[in-house]
């Protein structure tokens, strides 16, 4: 396999949530380091973390790596080929053993039957039993779940969520996802689909909501098609006429425009109608919400004030928290993964 050679990225958490270029800060010599890899559509990034048995409890959760690339259009085997040489400049940079275990997160989902990927949006990936090649070629065992799950993990763990016992991570960003994690574990479920409210139905749609066009899975009112970036988009474009990104919409709406404001309190209603079915079921201690959607910032108080009015009990009051780590809770989440042997036969 031919080894590229790209700047390197050795990166230490600072105080705040973004990540700052650092000089190397290698791992003693027997500490254990936590690999993880996250697969995206457009990039494929490794990210080292200490591991939490470090005599010191204020280095959890520190990043030691990290590093993307392109990922590769339409070319499994490049796929793979490309995550060894992550894996492998991760290890030779930080002087550390192969490691016993990486962590992977992916746009889809292990088919509990069939150990292949279904229903990613990587339409490479679809049908292709990742988890065992990826044991091939680095010759360790490998954890993979999907990409929101490694998201509540990452949050669960050393995020916003931290000490909460239940955590529902939600991602709203370009699509809508959602992971379950129970005492820091992840709960896939029998069937793997722990978490996936967002192709479940919009609660108590009106008329005009009935009417949006099917869900990419051909079922109708999914949540993805309501509370996703581009769903707010869209909904913005029937009800003005104007196609405008979500940020803009968001601005207009601060700077008191009529339509992006009738926007974004409709977004607002249909995020809360849709949460207060997770809280009624699952009933967690915090929400923590990720991508793009989740930093606008006007949107978690009357976020929190509309979801308890939807509850079985008016009175809940499950905390609403923004995601400390942001994009790179995906990464993390892999990472943390890693320090538990691998479960997929």
């Amino acid at each position: 396999m031919t080894k590229r050679s790209p700047a390197f990225k050795l990166l230490t958490m600072p105080q705040t949530s973004s990540f700052t270029a650092q000089a190397p800060q290698r791992p003693s010599l027997h500490e254990e380091v936590l690999i993880g890899v996250d697969v995206g559509g457009t990039k494929i990034e490794v990210c080292a973390l200490r591991h939490p048995s470090t005599s010191d409890p204020s280095c959890l959760g520190q990043v030691l790596y990290r590093e993307r690339l392109p990922t590769p259009k339409g070319d499994y085997q490049a796929t793979i080929e490309l995550i060894h040489t992550l894996v492998e400049h991760c290890s030779q940079t930080l002087k550390i053993q192969w490691p016993q275990c990486v962590g992977l997160g992916i746009p889809g989902t292990l088919d509990a039957q069939t150990q292949t990927i279904r229903g990613s949006n990587s339409l490479v990936l679809n049908g292709q039993a990742m988890a065992q090649d990826l044991r091939n070629s680095l010759a360790c065992d490998v954890v993979l779940q999907n990409d929101a799950n490694c998201f509540a993990l990452s949050e669960a763990m050393d995020g916003a969520g931290q000490g909460h016992a239940m955590v529902f991570g939600v991602i709203i960003g370009t699509g809508c996802g959602g992971g379950i994690v129970h005492h820091q574990q992840i709960w896939g479920g029998a069937n793997r689909l722990g978490g996936e409210w967002g192709h479940t139905p919009l609660p108590w749609a009106n008329e005009l909501e009935r009417q949006r066009a099917p869900c990419w899975c051909k079922k109708s009112l999914c949540m993805e098609r309501f509370v996703s970036g581009t769903g707010f988009e869209e909904d913005h474009l029937v009800a003005s006429g104007l196609p405008l990104k979500a940020q803009e919409i968001v601005g207009l709406a601060i700077m008191g425009n009529p339509q992006a404001k009738a926007s974004l309190e409709r977004y607002i209603d249909r995020l809360a109608r849709g949460l207060s079915m997770v809280v009624n079921i699952l009933d967690p201690d915090c929400i923590v919400l990720g991508g793009g959607m989740s930093l606008v910032e006007e949107l978690y108080s009357p976020l929190q004030a509309k979801l308890s009015s939807y509850c079985f009990h008016e009175g809940s009051r499950t905390p609403i928290l923004k995601a400390v780590h942001g994009d790179s809770s995906g990464v993390r989440g892999a990472a943390w993964l890693s320090q538990t042997p691998a479960k997929q036969p």
